[in-house]
């Protein structure tokens, strides 16, 4: 997968305002934007996370049915992770596979990267396939406030799924699934 565009930075010309929380940071920044003009912008700065799609070496897909409390409801979504303070993202996603799901995988493929809220936030997913699966005889302890149910699905099931909205899915679980399935060509 090619890279992003390279990117052109806006000139911070002053911060107004900043909230730390355990993961994110919430800012207020006076912009000096490339075309010239000086705004002012609320923004989230994100340490970027991975995604992996994963795969059973007879073909089905290992999807999570998580609970998100922003939206009060469980998702479906793959396991992803925000990347720890200098964390590789794909040793951040092989920590994540094993915690969230059990598994680990002995191939990987990177299918690039996603912007998911670019209107808001710097945060950048790495996506990856993860296949050659092993189940674990004793899976990492995640994240204590998770709460995960691990399902299996066909690929024609989750594509169900998605085309059908009877279940939420997030965005970059769809867009990391569509572009898995072109590389596997399915």
């Amino acid at each position: 997968m090619p890279p992003l565009s390279p990117e052109e930075p806006s000139l911070v010309l002053q911060t107004e305002a900043s909230l730390q929380s355990k993961k994110i940071r919430f800012e207020v920044n006076k912009f000096e934007l490339p075309i010239g003009i000086q705004a002012t912008f609320g923004m989230i700065r994100h340490p970027g996370a991975s995604l992996a799609v994963p795969i059973t070496t007879t073909g089905e897909v290992v999807i999570l049915r998580q609970y998100r409390f922003a939206v009060a409801r469980r998702i479906l979504e793959f396991p992803a992770g925000t990347l720890e303070n200098g964390e590789d993202a794909l040793n951040s996603m092989k920590r994540e596979l094993a915690e969230e799901s059990g598994y680990k995988a002995s191939t990987w493929n990177h299918l690039g990267q996603m912007l998911p809220c670019p209107g808001y936030s710097d945060e950048i997913i790495h996506l990856f396939l993860a296949r050659d699966l092993e189940k674990m005889q004793i899976s990492p302890q995640g994240d204590e406030d998770e709460d995960i149910e691990i399902l299996h699905m066909t690929p024609m099931e989750l594509d169900g799924y998605i085309s059908g909205g009877d279940e939420a899915l997030d965005g970059k679980s769809i867009t990391a699934w569509y572009r898995a399935k072109q590389f596997l060509n399915l």
